[in-house]
């Protein structure tokens, strides 16, 4: 038993927990951050294709089982101070207003949310100031209003992308800036390398969580970080009511560290599956789990990678994640239900394609990086109390998720293809992805107002524990079909005003 005893515990330090201890630094708090893993090394091998995606480098050792066949797989998690937000792809969109609200999809219904877009909006201009999102307005003919500017520019297109560009608003689209998260500020310290998207950045350049949270935060003398410590079980009194302590595994011993509020941050999978082993007398199901939903709802997007070809002309393109349409977000006149998003990705190089295609010959490959360009096709995957991440009996994690929502998704899999057909790339490869492609992870401890029907309320307290919060992307009650990271930002700046009872100063923020 430790006899150390905080204000505030935060049990994961990505997006929402780091967000939540830059937000609360000067509150007066004792906060103590846990993190399972260490800091990420600025070394060679973050840039090295072979060592990122031929070694996973950068994955922990772990398999998820999939519950559908009792098989398993290596799952898009990472484990570091900063969670997945080292190796993302820094793309930090809003949702749309829409997305807020409930809609009807070809495969079936997506629910309102408990809040609207604009009780979220002023805390996505804080998110856009604290990781210098690039971006620009006008474009998208799906933007939700804005009360106010991207604090940075749009990250300038390339040759090649700004003539594709030309080439898809000629067949009427709306291409727009992507707004993304990387240090072009002046004096900023990106460099425009081909090793962002899904790599660590050796520079510091990506505005993850670790570079714009916890770093700052950490200069707090409010603020300890255990690295290298593994959350066990979330502990109650005996009533239930109230979470007390945590137990953790550090340097190979058990330890029980008690708090006032207790933060849980670790992820949809990783959060869900933390409470249900938290388990008691008092909460046989797992923790905050009176309505059932615990580990329920579970979503991740329908995604497919899309690589266009023209084998007459190369591209030149380093940094090629600029751009995005989303035309077909709400539908068309051909098909008038949702489809999604598409975006630009960090531009393929042959050894990625030789670590996903190892029966195929490396010098094909290498020709077709050269040539290509990339995609990302993205469709809201619709929750099911059916999909859901569960605790096997070895205490491992089980995944359960049966894609839905299919129709559609091969809908805009369709008009992405023809559009970059008609914009010269005759040659059109497409790879829908599965229960693997989980970095967009979701849904597993929905909000809401009513106990019945959701776990969390409307500021992520769990309805059944007075001092136990959850704040990452479990909290959704839909993926809609965009990047989740920013929401997750917003709504954790939004939690903590609600902790501290007073706004944050968005010109601390900008400083």
């Amino acid at each position: 038993m430790s006899d150390a005893h905080y204000d505030i515990i935060i049990i994961g330090t990505g997006m929402g927990g780091g967000t939540l201890a830059y937000a609360l630094r000067d509150c007066g708090a004792r906060i103590l951050l846990i993190e399972r893993g260490d800091f990420l090394p600025q070394e060679a091998q973050n840039w090295q294709v072979a060592a990122v995606f031929g070694e996973n480098r950068y994955k922990p050792a772990e398999t998820w089982i999939d519950a559908s066949d009792g098989g398993r797989f290596k799952p898009g998690v990472h484990y570091f101070v900063g969670g997945n937000t080292k190796v993302y792809g820094a793309a930090l969109p809003r949702f749309r207003r829409e997305d807020f609200e409930a809609l009807e999809h070809e495969g079936g219904s997506s629910p309102a949310w408990t809040l609207r877009y604009e009780d979220l909006e002023p805390y996505y201009n804080l998110a856009e100031d604290l990781f210098f999102v690039h971006g620009r307005a006008g474009d998208d003919p799906t933007e939700p209003p804005r009360t106010r500017s991207y604090p940075f520019p749009e990250v300038p297109h390339e040759p090649t992308i700004a003539a594709l560009i030309e080439k898809l608003r000629a067949q009427g689209l709306h291409p727009y800036c992507l707004p993304m998260a990387v240090d072009l500020r002046e004096g900023g310290r990106c460099i425009r390398c081909m090793t962002c998207d899904g790599f660590p950045c050796k520079v510091h350049a990506k505005g993850d969580a670790e570079i714009c949270c916890l770093r700052p935060a950490l200069a707090s003398s409010n603020i300890e970080l255990w690295t290298n410590t593994q959350a066990r079980r979330i502990l109650t009194d005996r009533a239930g009511k109230v979470a007390t302590a945590v137990e953790v595994e550090r340097a190979g011993q058990s330890i029980t560290v008690s708090g006032d509020k207790i933060i849980v941050s670790c992820g949809a999978v990783n959060s869900a599956i933390l409470l249900l082993r938290s388990a008691s007398s008092a909460h046989p199901d797992g923790l905050a789990n009176s309505s059932g939903l615990l580990g329920r709802n579970y979503m991740m997007h329908n995604n497919t990678a899309l690589t266009a070809v023209n084998p007459l002309k190369t591209n030149p393109t380093v940094f090629q994640k600029t751009t995005a349409i989303n035309d077909y977000y709400f539908g068309d006149e051909d098909f008038p239900w949702p489809m999604g998003n598409i975006q630009a990705l960090g531009k393929l190089q042959a050894g990625m394609l030789s670590a996903a295609k190892p029966y195929l010959p490396k010098p094909l490959l290498a020709a077709m990086a050269r040539r290509s360009i990339d995609c990302w096709v993205m469709s809201e995957d619709l929750p099911d109390p059916e999909n859901r991440v569960m605790l096997g009996s070895d205490g491992g994690i089980q995944v359960h998720w049966k894609p839905n929502n299919r129709v559609a998704h091969r809908q805009l899999i369709k008009r992405a293809v023809r559009m970059m057909r008609a914009a010269g790339y005759p040659f059109v490869f497409t790879e829908t992805l599965g229960i693997e492609t989980n970095s967009h992870q979701c849904g597993t401890a929905r909000f809401g107002d009513d106990p019945a029907t959701s776990v969390l309320d409307p500021f992520c307290k769990a309805h059944d524990i007075d001092n136990l919060y959850v704040v990452d992307s479990s909290f959704f009650p839909s993926s809609t079909a965009m990047n989740p990271a920013l929401t997750i930002c917003a709504q954790a700046l939004r939690v903590a005003d609600h902790l501290q009872g007073a706004p944050i100063l968005q010109s601390e923020l900008r400083a």
